[in-house]
């Protein structure tokens, strides 16, 4: 049996290495797209929630008026993010007094 030159082994390595730099590729790529079928899933169901409240559906200045609406709501006092956070105002206040 012939045995392998000390080249043709670095070349089958490189080829191996750039097989495995393929295959990575293509795993963050599926995991990319992934992430944003995810994103855009959470996104069209927030926007769900949003017109069951409004009980209609929105339409484009809606989406001005809810943008100042929650801008007021963290400027007076950070309302949205501790509601999203799950921090009420009565757990709040009882830890304060």
């Amino acid at each position: 049996m012939a045995q392998r030159t000390y080249d043709e082994r670095i070349d089958e390595l490189r080829k191996k290495q750039d097989q495995l730099k393929a295959q990575e590729r293509d795993l963050k790529k599926r995991q990319s797209a992934d992430e944003r079928k995810k994103r855009t899933r959470r996104l069209i169901e927030l926007g769900g929630i949003v017109e069951s409240v409004l009980g209609r559906p929105t339409v484009d200045e809606d989406k001005i008026r809810f943008l100042n609406f929650l801008k007021r709501q963290e400027t007076n006092g950070n309302f949205f993010t501790k509601a999203m956070n799950g921090k009420d105002q009565k757990s709040e206040n009882n830890a304060e007094d």
